[in-house]
């Protein structure tokens, strides 16, 4: 059906006739994208130039403009109609009613609508008072009635805003900054609002308004492409949710893939994130343009005073071979010749990192178009000018994002195409592949006076995730591209052996101390194998603190570091030398002495719960000491059911454990017994804390067996039903054989939700298994626990048992 034949079906049968050419046309397959939005318009316009004439019989001097998206002609299918009845102020009675003929149809169709009846005078009034009307107001157009009336309109107002930027525009860049911190950043959110994000629509729109004030104007080279892409993924979005939405939330990303014909939901996330990339680069060089531009408009009658009426001339001052900075951003030399220098583009990039200062637009551009590829291996200049440009702090993320929106990264290392703009499909991570591992870099900065081959680091940092765009392990796939980059850019074959065990083994440390036993000398040395040398354990110990730090607020605390430092202190013993064949079991502290004495004198659970920190160390800055969480300590009589009963007890007072550990705990000579200790960090999930009486209470009963722990928690989940969300995946359980000669090591990896601990440990106690340690984490929403297991004897599992244990197990949290 042609856009003239859903005109005519709208036209023979009014408001009812365009509900269905409306429908018809959103639904035709063969047509999409910038043709639907613009076919939606124009039959939009016909209708209410119909409602129009109806209405306005026998009325001059009346108009109606539509504004804002609109006015673009760019209607998504539920878009609403922004509308503006323009009238000379005559007969304000007619235009009243006026209003009401054309107003009333559009809600009668269930369409929103923003309206408004003003005079040219209140619209350029209005529009001087609130932005928002401004911005709409540029994009007007007229529908009908008074041709001449919406045209005087539109030249005013355009007028009024080129004429009033250098005081509007510093305050349209003040609104922008504020709605990205409330928003965030479009091309890293895993369920984004298309329009309000940073990147978004709204900053599409708002380039179109720098450039109309003609202080400035945005790089135009994929700007209307990337608007176009985050229209039809919206043009999609409203289709599949039937509803005006601007968030794409994540049970909607697949229905959406497949509206676009795309292959599924990365892929749609991966050109949502393209397209904002573009739009949010290109907004920060406006910007920048906007302050050169209205810095230099209020310095230059000062100057022009001082020079006697000549043209002054900018200052350049050098900062690398080929490289000076101009009007604060840094531009090549005039001397500068990249065809014949292909170390030029590193050599800007960290001459403008290391001063703090942005790449010139046109620089960047320059280097693209000219420079020639690096050589293989390349030059130590070069490789020594990507350290630097790595080592450079927070200041390199800006760089490394002007030299990648010219295509230089990907041409520098080609491999960096892969986890270009790749989401990252976990809570815990809050940025994409790419800007995580120039986070990491940002973070490993920090570190370089810890280790001893800083540029080791620095490129393990950028390198550590490179195999996420392959398919499999991600450490294993990335240790590949690591040693053939590693070679590429010129290190020795020494060096790249480093580096490719840095990225292999980069969880390594954190895995280990998080989820096993670091007593059992052989998950140390198992470590100490793996990484092989003092140096290489000092690089990978900084790595995975930057690694983690540049995760996410959920992937880093202090407990965890000093759980890896402790693991890396006994690791450094392995390889300098020290057995570890006979260790000596861990002192107990004071307070866990008591404890211990006091439950088995009492024969029942002691408990303690205060507030943990750690104490100050020499490198901390001055001030309070950090908080570590909330630390529940508690002495048991060793019994069956203490992990399960402790854990449901845990559950019933809606209290979140972050960590857990279990041991045995060795008591002073002359006290007879076995004490188990468990030490846990928790949190509430609503509300303050319960009181340890009450916890020590209910942990009493619930090892007695008089209270029914599972019986109230399934009650509770009764009465207050989980939100359906985003389904996780299922839960996995799988069991180690080499990570204990003491005891089997069964690791549960699966969603955290309220009692799943309890769950898991009354399925170890079924399966008649004796616990001798137990490990648990949580990140993000997901759970990681570690179990060390042995039979009644106290020994490891054999091998079918421990498979049958697991499954078993698996089977439990499946259900």
């Amino acid at each position: 059906m042609t856009s003239t034949d859903v005109s005519k079906d709208a036209e023979d049968s009014g408001p009812s006739g365009y509900a269905a050419a409306r429908l018809r046309l959103l639904t035709e397959e063969a047509r999409s994208g910038p043709p639907r939005r613009a076919a939606l318009a124009e039959l939009t316009d016909e209708w209410l130039t119909g409602l129009f004439a109806a209405g306005a019989e026998g009325l001059r001097g009346v108009s109606l403009v539509a504004v804002g998206g609109y006015g673009r002609g760019e209607l998504s299918p539920r878009s609403d109609l922004d509308l503006l009845l323009l009238h000379d102020g005559t007969d304000s009675g007619a235009v009243a009613a006026l209003a009401d003929r054309i107003w009333y149809p559009v809600w009668d169709l269930g369409l929103a609508l923003d309206h408004s009846v003003r005079t040219p005078a209140e619209a350029r009034k209005t529009a001087g008072e609130d932005l928002k009307v401004q911005l709409g107001l540029l994009d007007a157009r007229h529908i009908a009635g008074d041709l001449g009336l919406t045209a005087g309109l539109r030249t005013a107002v355009l007028a009024d805003w080129r004429n009033q930027a250098p005081k509007r525009l510093p305050e349209l860049q003040e609104l922008s900054a504020e709605r990205a911190e409330r928003q965030g950043e479009l091309q890293y959110l895993l369920e984004p609002d298309l329009k309000e994000a940073r990147g978004g629509l709204r900053d599409a729109t708002i380039l179109r308004a720098v450039a109309a004030s003609w202080l400035a104007d945005a790089p135009r080279e994929g700007l209307d492409d990337a608007r176009r892409r985050l229209l039809d993924v919206r043009d999609a979005l409203h289709l599949t949710t039937g509803r005006a939405t601007d968030r794409l939330a994540l049970q909607e990303q697949d229905q959406v893939a497949a509206e676009l014909g795309l292959l599924d939901a990365d892929t749609l996330l991966r050109q949502v994130y393209e397209a904002a990339r573009v739009i949010s680069y290109a907004s920060d060089v406006t910007w920048r343009e906007v302050g050169r531009v209205l810095r230099s408009r209020a310095v230059r009658p000062r100057l022009r005073a001082m020079l006697g009426g000549g043209k002054p001339t900018a200052e350049r001052s050098p900062l690398a071979e080929g490289v000076v900075e101009q009007d604060g951003e840094v531009v090549l030399a005039r001397a500068a010749r990249p065809e014949r220098d292909p170390v030029l583009p590193l050599r800007a990039a960290a001459a403008a990192a290391q001063a703090g200062l942005p790449l010139s637009l046109h620089a960047v551009r320059r280097l693209a178009a000219t420079v020639r590829p690096l050589p293989t291996p390349w030059p130590a200049e070069a490789r020594e000018q990507l350290v630097t440009l790595l080592g450079s702090g927070r200041p390199t993320v800006d760089v490394w994002e002007a030299l990648e929106a010219e295509g230089l990264i990907t041409r520098l290392l080609p491999d960096w195409e892969r986890v270009r703009c790749r989401p990252q499909r976990n809570a815990v991570h809050i940025w994409t592949v790419d800007r995580h591992l120039i986070e990491t870099a940002v973070r490993a900065s920090e570190f370089t006076r810890r280790v001893h081959r800083p540029d080791l680091l620095l490129v393990a940092a950028l390198l550590h995730d490179i195999g996420k765009g392959w398919p499999g392990d991600h450490s294993v796939a990335g240790e590949i591209i690591a040693k053939d980059v590693a070679a590429r850019i010129g290190f020795d074959r020494d060096d790249v052996a480093v580096l490719s065990t840095l990225v292999r083994h980069h969880l390594l440390l954190v895995d280990t101390a998080t989820r096993r036993d670091l007593e059992d000398p052989a998950t140390v040395r198992s470590v100490a194998e793996a990484v092989g040398s003092q140096g290489t354990l000092e690089l990978l110990h900084a790595l995975t603190e930057a690694d983690a730090l540049a995760t996410g607020p959920a992937a880093w605390s202090s407990w965890r570091g000093s759980l890896v430092a402790d693991l890396v202190k006994r690791v450094a013993a392995v390889l300098a030398g020290d057995d570890l064949d006979e260790p000596e079991a861990a002192a107990p502290t004071a307070e866990q002495e008591r404890l211990a004495i006091e439950a088995m004198a009492t024969g029942s659970p002691v408990l303690a719960l205060r507030a943990q920190t750690e104490p100050l160390t020499e490198e901390q800055p001055p001030g309070d000491p950090e908080p570590l969480g909330v630390e529940l300590l508690i002495a048991v009589p060793d019994q069956p059911g203490v992990l399960p009963a402790v854990a449901g007890v845990l559950a019933m007072h809606r209290l979140t454990v972050r960590t857990a550990e279990l041991s045995a705990l060795d008591l002073p000579d002359g006290v007879e017994g076995s004490v188990l200790l468990l030490n846990w960090r928790v949190a509430a999930e609503y509300g303050s804390l319960p009181q340890a009486t009450r916890l020590r209470a209910d942990l009493v009963r619930a090892l007695d067996g008089t209270l029914d722990i599972a019986g109230r928690l399934a009650e509770r989940d009764a009465a207050y039903p989980r939100r359906r969300g985003v389904v996780p995946p299922p839960p996995r359980v799988s069991v180690h054989p080499a990570a204990s000669r003491l005891a089997t090591v069964i690791e549960v990896r699966a969603q955290d939700a309220p009692g799943l601990l309890f769950r898991i440990g009354r399925a170890l106690e079924d399966a008649s298994v004796r616990m001798r340690s137990a490990h648990v984490s949580t990140l993000g929403a997901n759970a990681v626990d570690a179990f060390y297991v042995t039979g009644p004897e106290g020994a490891p599992l054999p091998g079918e048992e421990a498979a049958a244990v697991a499954r078993k197990l698996e089977e439990t949290l499946r259900g």
